[in-house]
């Protein structure tokens, strides 16, 4: 598989300038679905607020707190909920005594038929998620955390999770894991929602972005571009799956067989996560029905 973004090496554990008054490090976490790792940012300079402290590991957090020594640590911010982004607050606000910021537990944001899903058993897939999460402050959007020399703005993005939360410092947006420039987002119900990923993804669209700093990869410098090609990919997959509906009813795993041709077998069951995503959000639409009962197994038709 190519490398999607060949000139983004990060030397793990050190703190890097990524724009003025940011610095972005990198965790020891690689894999096919968090790239290199995940992106922990230090934004301010007496006062620091980290965003993503990332998975629980120790030799992080210590890169964490030498990075911030001789400042504050004011606020943790968590963008959402997911075990490579939310574990390692809890360690962080024990060693610093600083708050934790979120948009809620691990469960919410989800949409009625996120939740009607959940109680019947559907569990999210992808990177895992933090059961245990709680934040000490729910912010909504437009709420600000101030630090000195700094205010970052609280968006709620819900779409690659119910709790995902994007924060504004300026024209910067450290948007987590709805936008990424080496991928498109993993959307896995019930802890994902296309529905709600389309909404967020044309809502961050309204506003002239400088830069977006996402939860994995190198900066995005074209964030209009980004999300115009991100909101095309989704409806050009929407089109691929009510095509080979056309052919005859399939379950989402015999969709992403037909659809996602080119993709690692590795990668399948995320495809057919994202296939789940799409059927989901078309059965709102009214689009295409299940056979029987709305589960991740049903054999779904066109309506």
């Amino acid at each position: 598989m190519q490398d999607p973004q060949p000139d983004f090496r990060p030397k793990i554990g050190e703190a890097e300038e990524v724009a003025p008054g940011i610095r972005r490090l990198v965790a020891p976490n690689p894999s096919p679905m968090t790239f290199r790792g995940t992106n922990t940012y230090l934004v301010g300079e007496r006062e620091v607020a980290v965003i993503d402290p990332g998975p629980e590991d120790a030799s992080h957090l210590q890169a964490i707190l030498d990075a911030c020594a001789g400042a504050t640590v004011a606020a943790i911010l968590v963008t959402h909920a997911h075990v490579d982004h939310s574990p390692l607050a809890a360690r962080l606000k024990a060693a610093t005594g600083a708050p934790i910021y979120a948009f809620s537990d691990a469960t919410g944001g989800r949409s009625a038929v996120m939740q009607h899903l959940a109680a019947t058993g559907l569990v999210g897939g992808g990177e895992g998620v933090d059961a245990g999460f709680a934040p000490d402050i729910c912010l909504r959007t437009g709420d600000n955390v101030e630090i000195e020399g700094a205010s970052l703005t609280a968006l709620h993005t819900p779409g690659h999770f119910g709790n995902h939360l994007a924060f504004a410092l300026g024209d910067h947006l450290f948007c987590g894991d709805l936008v990424m420039g080496w991928a498109s987002s993993l959307v896995s119900p019930p802890d994902g929602d296309l529905t709600d990923f389309m909404a967020s993804c044309r809502m961050l669209r309204e506003t002239r972005w400088s830069s977006f700093h996402a939860g994995h990869g190198a900066p995005i410098d074209d964030p209009a571009a980004r999300l115009d090609w991100l909101i095309s990919h989704r409806l050009s997959r929407e089109a691929a799956i009510l095509d080979a509906l056309q052919d005859s009813p399939a379950t989402c795993a015999t969709l992403a067989e037909r659809i996602y041709t080119d993709t690692p077998a590795i990668l399948l069951p995320a495809a057919m996560r994202n296939v789940l995503a799409h059927i989901i959000d078309l059965y709102g639409k009214k689009r295409v029905f299940p056979k029987g009962e709305l589960t991740a197994d049903a054999v779904f038709e066109l309506v």
